[in-house]
């Protein structure tokens, strides 16, 4: 799985990416998180505010910090056969 927080590095965009590594480790799976500040790569997602979150390809949050619970249901929804 592959989770990555979109930002230029604020203080809500460390915030994401310490939830949703806290996520991660409260989930129990294997999840590789990256951190893209690069403005130009964060564009290719079709976001225009930060901080944002996607799994696996799929922009799940744009604009604000998520809630650790709503980071866990993503990464479990992800998880789950299809």
């Amino acid at each position: 799985m592959e989770i990555k927080v979109l930002g230029p590095g604020c203080p809500k965009c460390q915030q994401t990416e310490k939830i949703v590594k806290e996520a991660v480790a409260a989930a129990g799976v294997d999840a590789q998180v990256e951190k893209i500040t690069d403005v130009m790569k964060i564009m290719t997602y079709g976001v225009m505010g930060t901080p944002a979150v996607v799994v696996d390809g799929q922009v799940k949050s744009i604009g604000k910090v998520p809630k650790k619970e709503d980071v866990i249901k993503w990464i479990k929804t992800e998880k789950a056969p299809a």
